[in-house]
């Protein structure tokens, strides 16, 4: 298994909006599945930053493809990277 993460930006805002409950639910059934490691929006709601435990590019860019956010057309660019995890904190702590 391996460690991706995908910087993305938006674009179509209102439709991201609107499957912003779906995109969410998504997310939450894949952290569940433990292929999703963190996730969440930049400040400026430009994009977001998603860390995904996969097996290779092939199975990012799959579940990627089946996020409600891509099927409304709200990602405007996904730059995907295998990261290389040294250290890391608890998701509560993570918490502001």
């Amino acid at each position: 298994m391996a460690i991706f993460a995908a910087w993305v930006t938006y674009t179509n805002h209102e439709e991201r909006l609107r499957v912003r409950p779906a995109h969410r639910a998504y997310l939450a059934q894949l952290l569940t599945d433990g292929k999703l490691v963190a996730s969440g929006p930049f400040t400026d709601e430009t994009g977001a930053l998603l860390i995904y435990n996969a097996s290779d590019e092939a199975e990012v860019r799959a579940i990627m493809a089946a996020d409600p956010n891509s099927a409304a057309g709200a990602f405007a660019s996904i730059e995907l990277k295998e990261w290389n995890r040294v250290f890391a904190e608890t998701t509560a702590e993570l918490r502001p």
